[in-house]
């Protein structure tokens, strides 16, 4: 089992958002604020889905899992929260959040289903930001410039997901999830996510009068697909969630442990986690 602390977060989000807050680069702002949009209702079904899993383990087993569970309820109602603040401000700015209402009509066909379902995207999903995760704390020039509240509060988030990428896996596993499911929900979560993804990023770029302008289709090019950009350097890792013999641990990183290590008094750990 892994430990998951829950921690707080330092920074304060009741000020105001600059409009170009990363770097003042139109595209990063709104790929990030398109990811942000999608946090609060996502985050909310990995609790949902991770809670309905230890519920269906059988009682002898689910002591065993109870602490990892609630750290990762914990941490991921603490994204949840956060990011709704952040989330908040950007729509100062005029931009209208279409992700969370496709995605809001897409999970009410799961409900009532068998709980492995919402586990194996859940774990899918969770692999997709602990790619992105990876990427940014790797790549940690990208912020360089930033708002620097919301510099801490990206890596900060990359910090936390790598650290309970497993918990949603390891549950689907126990539960005797079948790896045809598990491929076939990832093949399912990349083309919803990225679609989504881009379209809101687009949508974001529209408001923001930013769409057309050279700038921001040549920094698009440069941040995802260049040698080191996101989506070339995660393609491999992400390709490996297709074998059977797959595990999230199995692509460790230090990166996580030492940011937290290192920006200490940027949080402060909280004393009990929000119950499973």
């Amino acid at each position: 089992m892994t430990e998951l602390v829950v921690r707080r977060l330092l920074i304060d989000l009741e000020q105001p958002v600059p409009r170009h807050w990363c770097a003042n680069d139109a595209f990063l702002t709104a790929w990030f604020n398109a990811l942000s949009m999608s946090f609060p209702i996502g985050e909310q079904f990995f609790i949902d889905s991770v809670r309905q899993g230890l519920k269906a383990l059988p009682p002898d087993q689910q002591a065993a899992w109870q602490a990892e569970v609630q750290g990762f309820v914990g941490q991921e109602a603490t994204h949840r929260r956060i990011h709704a603040l952040f989330n908040a401000q950007i729509e100062k700015h005029g931009l209208a959040n279409a992700w969370e209402p496709r995605a809001r009509q897409r999970l009410q066909l799961l409900q009532g289903t068998d709980p492995r379902h919402g586990l194996a995207i859940t774990a899918a999903n969770e692999h997709f930001t602990a790619l992105f995760a990876e990427w940014l704390l790797s790549h940690p020039g990208v912020l360089d410039g930033s708002e620097p509240r919301l510099k801490t509060l990206w890596l900060w988030h990359s910090a936390e997901e790598a650290e309970h990428k497993c918990t949603a896996f390891d549950l689907y596993m126990a539960l005797g999830g079948s790896h045809h499911w598990r491929v076939k929900w990832m093949r399912r979560v990349t083309l919803i996510f990225l679609t989504d993804a881009l379209r809101q990023t687009v949508n974001n770029l529209r408001h923001d009068g930013t769409l057309w302008r050279w700038s921001t289709w040549r920094n698009a090019g440069r941040h995802l697909f260049a040698r080191d950009g996101l989506l070339r350097t995660s393609l491999r890792p992400w390709r490996a969630y297709f074998r059977p013999d797959f595990h999230p641990a199995q692509q460790h990183s230090e990166l996580s442990a030492r940011w937290l290590e290192n920006n200490r008094d940027a949080y402060t750990p909280v004393g009990r986690p929000e119950p499973a």
